[in-house]
């Protein structure tokens, strides 16, 4: 399964319980929708720390890098080469 179709499930098993994941686009703003807010933000960080076993820091906390699956892979895919780095 691809980190795309990996947080496609998370969030809507988690935030859009019934919607068929290809009613969910990579690229819908899940937080200027209301679908995450800020408590499901800090839900979805964990996930992302634990799911993918990244440390977040304080400064990974802008909103933008969690605001679609498109950006949560895109965030996931950088730390992961930051880390190996």
């Amino acid at each position: 399964m691809s980190n795309i179709d990996t947080i496609k499930n998370f969030v809507i098993t988690e935030f859009l319980p019934g919607t068929p994941a290809a009613e969910l686009a990579v690229e819908h703003d899940l937080l200027n929708d209301g679908v995450i807010d800020s408590l499901g933000v800090l839900k979805l960080i964990a996930w992302v720390e634990d799911r993918f076993e990244l440390a977040i820091g304080d400064e990974d906390l802008d909103p933008n890098n969690f605001r679609s699956v498109e950006a949560i892979d895109t965030f996931i895919t950088h730390a992961r080469r930051t880390a190996a780095a």
